[in-house]
């Protein structure tokens, strides 16, 4: 009786940010540059040794006028925010990765949409390696989910999980998550760089080759990015963001990539007891609880992907005994805050060395172009002066070192949105040419440079 060989383990160390792989542990990686990322992992070199590559069925070079390309028909999704950031709804054979901070709402999220997908277009399976199925079916009664072609699965083996997919045929399969995932091939434990990755592969195979949608749930680290290899989100053809304070009841589902429609598009969702519910009309709501002549309080006309949103941009300044006096954003850039601050010193004679500064932008909102440089300008010197803005006024423009006003993009669409919300005025920066068309009942007040903007916006040229 002959004994089987022993495995030839090796150890290596892998990149979690880049996925390149050392032989040696090291405190920065080579190729990307990042600290303390890479990972130890134990390969069976024998079973790597004995892999065989087997080529697909029909894989075969085409010629590109003999490829149909009539467009792809997407299944709808009855949450309107949800398939917006899609791009118009679910995509059959993409693979999607949902990430976001733990007690987010990405669970209930993909719940609810499982269950619409289910009654509306077809069998919809909830793959879940973290709850059982009757902790699963708690969250879809607190849902007031009915009956549906809804299938529950409990399981962590991705190799059973794939056949059960094969032989249902679901239209849209929910993997939560893909940490807790891990294929019998591989040797390493699950959540390792080799298991994420390797399951990602597999389903991005299965979802081609099956024509399903498969959104899957990705953990996030401690910065808030993905967890896992950097090559995952490369795998995949969306990655959504769902974001937002504990202490708000706001949530943002963010497009951070998208084969099949537009990036950086958002959509607003408010969390419930009867899960999330989406926010029709985000501005509306974001200036909802705006104080009448505050000083310090601008409404900023910013554009997240192709949606206008009007938000409220609060500054306060406090004079400080402190040599170094602080200085806090929230919901905006901290190194734009320096920047602005300084051309208010040095351009427009503001001081501001003895006085604390602080920037929040209200409703859990996070602005990072720069067509918001112009309304926290405008916030900061109002509250350092006492003056309120007029609440009819919003305020669009970036700032530049000389102390000039720059043009943003989609102007005409921010334009049209704060004159939906009954703005009368908006102040811009000083265009080139005229405008085409305003809209009825807004006036466009223009300003070269910050100081004249703060004469407009503070009136003391009145």
């Amino acid at each position: 009786m002959t004994k089987s060989a022993a495995p030839k383990l090796k150890t290596r160390y892998v990149c979690s940010n880049c996925g390149s792989v050392q032989m040696r542990w090291a405190g920065k990686c080579p190729d990307c540059g990042e600290w303390n990322t890479l990972v130890e992992e134990v390969v069976d070199e024998s079973r790597e040794k004995g892999r065989r590559e087997v080529p697909l069925a029909g894989a075969a070079p085409q010629k590109l006028s003999a490829i149909q390309a009539d467009g792809v028909q997407r299944l709808p999704l009855a949450i309107g925010e949800f398939a917006r950031v899609l791009g118009g709804g679910i995509v059959p054979g993409s693979l999607v990765l949902v990430g976001g901070d733990p007690g987010i709402g990405k669970s209930t999220l993909l719940m609810q949409a499982a269950v619409l997908t289910a009654q509306q277009v077809g069998p919809a399976l909830y793959v879940s390696g973290e709850e059982s199925a009757q902790q699963l079916k708690m969250r879809a009664q607190r849902l007031g989910v009915g009956d549906s072609d809804l299938y529950l699965l409990t399981d962590t083996n991705l190799d059973n999980i794939i056949y059960q997919i094969e032989a249902m045929k679901p239209k849209l399969t929910i993997i939560d998550s893909i940490q807790t995932m891990y294929l019998d091939a591989v040797s390493s434990s699950p959540g390792t760089v080799s298991q994420v990755r390797e399951c990602a592969l597999r389903l991005q195979a299965l979802a081609k080759s099956q024509n399903v949608a498969i959104f899957i749930v990705g953990h996030v680290t401690k910065e808030g990015a993905i967890a896992g290899p950097k090559v995952l989100e490369h795998i995949v053809d969306t990655v959504l963001q769902l974001e937002g304070d504990r202490f708000h009841a706001f949530r943002l589902l963010r497009s951070i990539k998208n084969r099949f429609g537009a990036t950086s598009e958002i959509g607003v969702f408010e969390m419930a007891s009867g899960g999330m519910i989406e926010v029709i009309n985000p501005s509306e709501v974001f200036l909802a609880e705006r104080m009448s002549f505050a000083p310090g309080s601008v409404v900023a006309v910013t554009m997240e992907g192709t949606r206008p949103l009007l938000v409220e941009v609060q500054g306060l300044t406090s004079p400080t005994q402190n040599p170094m006096p602080r200085r806090t954003a929230n919901g905006w850039d901290y190194n734009r805050l320096f920047l602005v601050l300084a051309v208010l010193s040095k351009r427009v004679g503001i001081r501001l060395h003895d006085q604390d500064v602080f920037v929040n932008v209200v409703g859990g909102m996070t602005i990072e172009e720069p067509a918001a440089d112009l309304p926290v300008a405008v916030a900061i010197a109002s509250a350092h002066k006492g003056v309120p803005v007029p609440m009819d006024l919003a305020v669009i423009g970036e700032v530049g070192l000389s102390g000039e006003l720059r043009s943003v993009g989609q102007l005409p669409a921010r334009l049209n949105e704060a004159a939906k919300l009954g703005f009368k005025r908006c102040l811009i920066p000083k265009l080139s040419k005229p405008l085409d068309r305003l809209p009825a009942g807004l006036q466009v007040l223009s300003a070269r440079s910050l100081g004249e903007a703060l004469d407009v916006a503070l009136q003391r040229s009145a």
